[in-house]
C-alpha cells in the first residue's frame, strides 16, 4: 500500500487549479467543458487501483467507440482520448431535456508509480475501458534479506 503524500497531493492540487484556470486571460477564451453547466467535471470518470506488480485503471465510457480510443503511457502518467459522437437529429424532433454530454475529450492521469509501457494492456466491454499497467522494475517493492554476523 503506499504512503500518503502530502506535497504529491499539494501538487496534484496545483495542477488541478491550473487546469481550470487553463485559457483565462492573455485574450483568450475559456475552454468550455465537455460537460454542460453544473454537470461540468472530468470526463471519463476513474477507479485506479494497485498491486505489487500492476495498476489498473477502470474508466467509464458509455457511447464511446473503443476503436476511436488513443490510449498512451509515459513514464507514470495515462492519457485516454476519444470522441463520444452526438445523437443524431431527427427532423421535426423536440428536445425538452438534453444532459448527456458529447464531443472530443482527454484525460491524463497521474499513476503512483512509473510503468513498463511495454506491459501494458487494455480492453474495452459494454462502455468500460480496463487498462491494466505493469509496474517498472524499479517501481516494484524489493526484498532485502537482512545478514546476521
Amino acid at each position: 500500500m503506499a504512503n500518503w503524500d502530502m506535497f504529491r497531493e499539494l501538487d496534484n492540487l496545483r495542477r488541478e487549479i491550473d487546469e481550470a484556470f487553463r485559457g483565462i486571460g492573455a485574450g483568450r477564451a475559456v475552454v468550455p467543458h465537455f460537460l454542460a453547466g453544473g454537470q461540468s467535471r472530468r470526463f471519463p470518470l476513474v477507479t485506479i487501483s494497485e498491486d505489487p506488480g500492476e495498476i489498473r485503471v477502470e474508466a467509464l465510457l458509455p457511447g464511446v467507440d473503443p476503436g476511436g480510443l488513443e490510449i498512451s503511457v509515459l513514464r507514470n502518467t495515462l492519457t485516454v482520448a476519444g470522441e463520444r459522437r452526438a445523437p443524431e437529429v431527427v427532423k421535426n424532433q423536440v428536445w425538452h431535456r438534453n444532459e448527456r454530454g458529447y464531443g472530443k475529450f482527454s484525460r491524463t492521469i497521474e499513476l503512483p508509480a512509473e510503468i513498463d509501457a511495454a506491459k501494458v494492456t487494455a480492453e474495452c466491454r459494454d462502455g468500460l475501458l480496463m487498462v491494466t499497467l505493469a509496474k517498472a522494475e524499479s517501481a516494484k517493492p524489493k526484498k532485502i534479506t537482512v545478514g546476521v554476523s
